[in-house]
């Protein structure tokens, strides 16, 4: 077996990461943890976490926000390049994240169902798996933009169709968006008992392609699904 290590990157190797391995192609704007990967002192990617693009991420578990992040990119080089699975690199970053972070309590993160992902690697790091939110888009000129980032960027009324047509753009619209499977990593043991009996059977990929955004009910699960700073940013500069 190669050598595998894992430490704190730059933002430099953080967004090399992001643009060569991940599909969105974009480094999160916000102040990011980044967690870097080696194989036999070879780069292949990064594993970052951060504040994410829900403003009310802490809420439903009845947490502060410095208790709760965001993993919000996973970008490593295709399994084939490398001799280590996906799910030990993340579950090596989560130790490091938890050491680095002593407050943080909870991890959330999100499967793409429009990639066809229904969150493999979470699952085999035992995250506890909530069922499908949605996550509204708005498209302003030309571009789909998530509504924290309008809201950044014009304030409460980024986040309102009627005021971004009256002052930004008179063909702002709303964007349907895939299924985002929801998935959380608690970082303690009372915080795991506190949330387990929150947790939905896992899906198979085989399921992903029946997920309908109108309609959230996982198949194999039970019932409709839920909808739902601890980060020492010392590694940020």
């Amino acid at each position: 077996m190669s050598d595998l290590r894992l430490d704190f990157c730059s933002h430099a190797a953080a967004r090399h990461a992001v643009m060569r391995y991940h599909y969105s192609r974009a480094l999160p704007a916000f102040k990011l943890v980044r967690i870097g990967a080696w194989q036999d002192k070879r780069f292949v990617g990064a594993i970052l976490y951060g504040v994410g693009a829900n403003r009310h991420i802490a809420r439903p578990f009845k947490l502060k926000d410095t208790q709760v992040c965001e993993l919000v990119r996973v970008a490593l080089a295709p399994a084939s390049t490398r001799n280590h699975p996906t799910s030990k690199c993340v579950a090596i970053s989560l130790r490091m994240l938890k050491k680095q972070s002593p407050g943080l309590r909870l991890v959330v993160s999100y499967a793409d169902s429009g990639q066809g992902h229904v969150g493999t690697i979470y699952q085999a790091c035992g995250f506890i798996f909530l069922g499908a939110a949605t996550q509204p888009y708005l498209k302003v000129k030309g571009k789909v933009v998530h509504p924290r980032t309008l809201y950044d960027r014009y304030g409460p009324g980024g986040q309102s169709l009627p005021w971004l047509r009256a002052n930004v753009d008179p063909n702002a619209q709303r964007v349907k968006q895939a299924m985002k499977l929801k998935y959380i990593m608690p970082l303690d043991a009372e915080m795991r008992r506190q949330l387990e009996p929150l947790a939905q059977p896992y899906i198979k990929r085989s399921c992903v392609g029946s997920i309908d955004s109108d309609a959230p009910t996982i198949p194999g699960g039970k019932g409709r699904c839920n909808t739902t700073s601890a980060l020492q940013f010392s590694q940020t500069s």
